[in-house]
């Protein structure tokens, strides 16, 4: 079946004049003359059968018609724009949005993107951080790394690596910690979760006393919070290898508990890209 011919110039043509309301102003843009711009806009209202502008005395206006076509238009030219802008150095980028916990963005991903990017030059990677409660298709992620037990409904998941928690906190602060049971004289830095302390109590052998430390959205936050002497954070020790290797936290005891891993998930309902089948591939291999 024939596709029909589109009147791209004179397209581009209502779309300026819509935009500036203006035939001249639209003419200065497109370097062309005001008659020719006209001209376009005419053709182009005798194939739709329908004004588009109104002709006043001082200017145009769009008639309810042009009114509804102006979005339409604008849409497909930003659409070609931005496709025509993702070819760079005689190759086309496929856009790769990655939603990722940022304790996994900090303590894991970032020092190894290099080499995923040296790997993939063709895949424009944007990252979007956040406290892992993510919606896929509400923030137009391809997929999003994060922390649980894998089971989210309606997505694939790939088990990334384990994290498992342990108890970390500034050096001053673990000289006088000799035991687990002498965190019952210091605040419990918490996440929402309220069951890992807990959790962890029970894998050391010690009643867990009242847990009364603040609350944070994001392990970053709780680690620089420990590292400020606030309090004892139950974190993954894997993602704040740098930390511990400086001596900025220290981990007083050897106990930890596994209360779920890092996980790369994607929609069921979304067909796996080769961009995406690319980073899971990289992913899955460097862990």
């Amino acid at each position: 079946m024939d596709r029909p011919q589109l009147p791209l110039n004179a397209l581009r043509a209502f779309e300026a004049s819509a935009r500036h309301l203006s035939f001249t102003r639209a003419g200065l843009e497109l370097c062309v003359s005001q008659g020719a711009v006209s001209h376009q806009v005419k053709a182009l209202e005798e194939r739709l059968g329908v004004p588009l502008f109104r002709r006043l005395p001082r200017g145009i206006a769009l008639t309810d018609e042009g009114l509804a076509l102006v979005p339409v238009v604008q849409s497909a030219f930003d659409a070609i724009g931005a496709t025509l802008g993702r070819f760079s150095g005689g190759r086309f980028q496929e856009v790769l949005t990655v939603g990722v916990v940022a304790t996994f963005a900090i303590g894991w991903l970032l020092e190894r993107l290099p080499d995923f990017t040296a790997r993939h030059p063709g895949i424009d990677l944007r990252l979007l951080t956040n406290n892992n409660r993510v919606d896929l298709a509400g923030e137009g992620l391809d997929v999003a790394i994060r922390f649980g037990n894998g089971a989210w409904h309606g997505t694939h998941s790939d088990r990334i690596l384990d994290a498992a928690l342990t108890p970390l906190c500034a050096p001053a602060l673990a000289a006088g910690l000799a035991s687990p049971a002498d965190l019952v004289r210091h605040p419990l830095l918490r996440s929402y979760r309220a069951d890992e302390w807990p959790l962890w109590f029970a894998q050391a052998g010690t009643p867990c006393p009242p847990v009364r430390g603040p609350v944070f959205d994001s392990s970053p936050a709780m680690a620089a919070a420990a590292m400020a002497g606030f309090g004892v954070a139950l974190l993954p020790a894997a993602m704040f290898a740098r930390d511990l290797a400086a001596e900025r936290l220290v981990r007083p005891f050897p106990q930890e508990v596994a209360t779920g891993a890092y996980w790369l998930t994607r929609l069921h309902s979304r067909a796996e890209s080769p961009a995406m089948a690319a980073f899971r591939g990289w992913l899955l291999g460097a862990a």
